[in-house]
């Protein structure tokens, strides 16, 4: 896997993928990304829908409505463990 610099550190790119909507850039290198997924419930036989969000961080400048890709890394800090890996949309 390739390596990012990040602080003067490696950081080596490992972990799961996931694609998702960026709805905040408030923060400064940080965004955070939401996705949705689906959840089976048995009692009731259906599917419901899940909002996972996360804190990424953020070498691209990507803004609030872009649609990313973000990879798994190491923490980076207290709240960030994933990295923007590139803008799809």
């Amino acid at each position: 896997m390739p390596k990012v610099i990040i602080k003067g550190k490696p950081l080596s790119l490992r972990g799961q993928r996931f694609e998702g909507t960026v709805v905040a850039d408030k923060m400064s290198k940080t965004v955070t990304v939401e996705w949705e997924g689906q959840k089976y419930i048995p009692k009731f036989q259906r599917y419901e829908k899940r909002r996972t969000r996360v804190k990424a961080h953020d070498e691209l400048g990507v803004k609030v409505g872009d649609k990313v890709e973000i990879i798994e890394t190491r923490p980076i800090s207290k709240t960030k463990n994933f990295l923007v890996v590139k803008r799809i949309q």
